[in-house]
This record gives C-alpha cells, structure tokens and sequence, in this order.
C-alpha cells in the first residue's frame, strides 16, 4: 500500500514538474479551445515549436537565448530573408552590458 502511495506522490510531482516547465518555457498564454484534444494539440504545437528554435539554435551554433530567437522570429515572421541573414549578418547582435560611453571604476 505504501509503494503505491509512493508511486502515487512521484506521479503528482512530475505532472506539476511538468507544468511548471510549461509555464516557464512555452508561450502559451491562453487555451483557445476547451476539449481535452484541443488543449493537447496546442501543448504538443508549443514544444515542437520550442524544439525546433532549439534545433535551429544548436545548427547555427547561435549564442542568443532562445527567448531572443523566439521573439526575433514572430516579429519578422512575413520579412522575405533567410535565416542565417537574419542572425548572422543582421542587426540582432547580442547587446552586451558594457556601454562604450559608460565609465567604468576599474579601467584607468
């Protein structure tokens, strides 16, 4: 009986696992529809979406987040340029936290 509580709690704490990657990771703000099917259609969209800009990601050995690359991709969404344009020879540079006009205390 206690191996199957065991079970029971490894069960509920995965699903919540789950869910919480969901929450975090996926964009997924609101379910469109209500049925059982409609919900799973739009999870497995979300993380084949999220698989494939991974796969782009690791193939064009890209140093942007994938939250980057996910929003530089719904904005140019209907632009008529490749990929490697867009993050290779582009304007979608990494910003890095150091301003050139900044002053810094340890440089002399």
């Amino acid at each position: 009986m206690t191996n199957i509580k065991g079970l029971v709690c490894i069960v509920l704490l995965l699903t919540s696992l789950f869910f919480k990657w969901i929450k975090q990771h996926l964009r997924i703000k609101s379910f469109y529809g209500t049925s059982r099917n409609a919900v799973y259609c739009q999870i497995w969209i979300a993380i084949c979406m999220y698989l494939l800009v991974a796969i782009l990601k690791k193939k064009l050995k890209l140093e942007h987040s994938l939250y980057t690359l996910l929003q530089v991709l719904s904005l140019t969404l209907f632009e008529k340029i490749t990929v490697n344009e867009l993050f290779i020879n582009s304007y979608y540079k990494p910003t890095s936290s150091q301003n050139p006009n900044q002053l810094s205390i340890w440089e002399f």
